[in-house]
């Protein structure tokens, strides 16, 4: 399964990007930001518009955890 190895929200309110602004600024939709806030995955797109912003690869943002569940 995939899990993020940083806070994706705290890390885009670092760079002066809040919840406010990318709804306001149409960068993120709000069901992206409510899996974020629950560390679920996003989108392929949105994985790609905070790459973009953070100037990072995905492989710096998610990474893959053995399902130790099946």
């Amino acid at each position: 399964m995939l899990t993020y190895k940083i806070d994706v929200l705290e890390t885009l309110k670092e760079c002066g990007y809040n919840t406010t602004r990318l709804r306001k600024e149409q960068i993120v939709g709000e069901s992206a930001i409510q899996s974020l806030r629950k560390g679920e995955m996003v989108g392929i797109k949105t994985l790609e518009k905070i790459c973009d912003i953070l100037d990072m690869q995905p492989g710096n943002i998610i990474k893959y955890v053995e399902d130790t569940e099946k």
